[in-house]
C-alpha cells in the first residue's frame, strides 16, 4: 500500500484504504475529504449525463472480458436475484460500512456474472463499432491489461438494457463484503428515516458469462509436513490413487482429464515430482460425511469432496488454515510445499455453472473455492451519491 501511495498523491488507495495516522484524525473522514478535494480540483470529474458503461479488459494472451458498469438496485439474498456464494466476515463489512457511509460513494464495483443474450449483450458487443457508444477511456495499466470504457447514454438503449436485465438473476463472482456493505448501508439509511435514495443501489460490474466472460481459476491447497506418498497412502482408503510418471505438465493434463468424470486431485511435492492422482471417491464413504442438509450441487463440488471426505475423513487432519493452506496458482502452491516440507494439492477450476447451482440452492461454497479473473480495476469508475439520479 505504501508503494501505491508513493506512486501518486492521487492514487485511489488513498480513498479505499485510508490508513490510521499518529494523530487523532479519523481515517474515514480523511477519505471523505480526499474525495471532496479531488472533485474540487478536477482530479475526479462527474459525467454530464446519466450513463451505463461498457468496460473491457483485454490481456496480452488474447482473453477479453467485457461487461456493464452501473448502479444495481439492491435486493436481499433470499429474493434469489443477486446470488452470493461465499460467507462474509463481520469485521470486514463493518470497516467498509464506516468508509462508504463517510464518503457517501461506492468506491469499487462488485463483480457479477450472469447468463446473457438479449439487449444488454447487444449493447456490450456494440462497443468499439462505428455506430457503438462513445469511448471515454483507453489505457494500458501496470496489471498488463488494456482497459477500455465506453459510455452508453442513448435513452432508448438504456431502456432496452434495463428491460432485458430486470427479470434476470446474477451471481456474485467477487465483492461479497461490498454487497453486504451496500445492504447494511441501505438498512441504516432507512432506519434513520431518510427513505429512498442513492443508497438503494450499489455500483456493479455485470458480465455475461456466455460472451466476454471471465476466466475461472482453481484455488489450490497446501498440506505442510506431509509428503505426497503419505497423503496418497491415506487417501487410498476412499479414493482411487494412481502414481504418475512424467512431468508436472503431464500430471496436470491427467488431472484435467480425470475431472471430466468427477472430483479429482493431483498431489505433488515442491519440485513437481511425487505425483499422485486421486479420483473416483467412494460413494458410500462420501455420502456418510456430506451433511444431509447439503444439496446435490454442493456435494458434487471438488472442494466439497476434498474438505469433507479427504482432508478430515481420509487424511485425518483438522480443516483449518494451519493444516490446509491456500495458493492462487500452481507455482505458489509448489513454493509453499517446498517451504513447509509438504505437498501441493492441485485442483481443477470450478465451473461457473456449478457455482451458480450452489448459490441458486441458497447455499455457500466451501471457503476459497474459485477465483474469477480479471477483477475490475479500482478507481476507473466511482459512483458518488451526490451525482446519483433518481430512478
Amino acid at each position: 500500500m505504501a508503494e501505491l501511495e508513493a506512486a501518486s498523491e492521487h492514487n485511489v488507495v488513498r480513498l479505499i484504504l485510508p490508513r490510521d495516522t499518529p494523530d487523532s484524525d479519523d481515517r474515514y473522514a480523511r477519505a471523505a475529504r480526499t474525495l471532496h478535494d479531488w472533485r474540487a480540483g478536477g482530479i475526479l470529474v462527474p459525467d454530464a449525463e446519466p450513463a451505463l458503461y461498457v468496460y473491457e479488459q483485454a490481456s496480452p494472451s488474447g482473453h477479453v472480458q467485457r461487461g456493464l458498469v452501473g448502479a444495481l438496485a439492491l435486493t436481499p439474498a433470499e429474493d434469489g436475484i443477486v446470488l452470493p456464494h461465499e460467507n462474509t466476515i463481520t469485521r470486514a463489512v463493518d470497516d467498509r460500512l464506516a468508509l462508504y457511509t463517510a464518503v457517501g460513494a461506492d468506491l469499487e464495483p462488485i463483480f457479477l456474472v450472469y447468463d446473457g443474450g438479449g439487449a444488454a449483450a447487444r449493447a456490450v458487443a456494440s462497443a468499439g463499432s462505428e455506430a457503438g457508444p462513445r469511448l471515454v477511456l483507453d489505457a494500458q495499466l501496470s496489471d498488463g491489461l488494456r482497459h477500455r470504457v465506453w459510455a452508453l447514454t442513448d435513452p432508448a438503449v438504456l431502456r432496452e438494457v434495463g428491460d432485458d436485465l430486470h427479470p434476470r438473476s446474477a451471481l456474485i463472482a467477487d465483492g461479497h463484503h461490498r454487497y453486504a456493505t451496500y445492504l447494511q448501508r441501505q438498512a441504516a439509511q432507512h432506519a434513520a428515516g431518510r427513505g429512498p435514495g442513492p443508497w438503494d443501489s450499489g455500483l456493479c460490474f455485470l458480465v455475461d458469462a456466455s460472451a466476454f466472460g471471465p476466466e475461472v481459476h482453481a484455488i489450490h491447497r497446501v498440506v505442510p509436513g506431509l509428503a505426497p506418498a503419505e497423503l496418497a497412502r491415506r487417501a487410498s482408503a476412499g479414493m482411487a490413487v494412481r502414481a504418475l510418471d512424467g512431468d508436472l505438465d503431464a500430471g496436470l493434463s491427467r488431472l484435467q482429464e480425470a475431472g471430466r468424470n468427477g472430483p479429482a486431485f493431483l498431489l505433488a511435492s515442491g519440485d513437481g515430482t511425487g505425483l499422485h492422482l486421486l479420483s473416483e471417491p467412494d460413494p458410500a464413504r462420501l455420502a456418510a460425511v456430506v451433511p444431509p442438509e447439503r444439496s446435490p450441487a454442493w456435494a458434487a463440488l471438488d472442494v466439497s469432496v476434498l474438505h469433507t471426505l479427504v482432508v478430515t475423513g481420509l487424511w485425518g487432519l483438522p480443516d483449518d488454515v494451519d493444516h490446509v493452506g491456500y495458493a492462487h496458482d500452481v507455482a505458489d502452491a509448489l513454493a509453499a510445499a517446498t517451504r513447509t516440507s509438504g505437498s501441493a494439492v492441485l485442483l481443477n477450476p470450478t465451473p461457473v455453472g456449478a457455482v451458480a447451482a450452489v448459490a441458486g440452492a441458497g447455499e455457500r461454497m466451501p471457503r476459497k473455492s474459485t477465483l474469477f479473473t480479471p477483477k475490475p480495476a479500482t478507481g476507473l469508475l466511482i459512483r458518488d451519491h451526490r451525482d446519483a439520479t433518481p430512478d
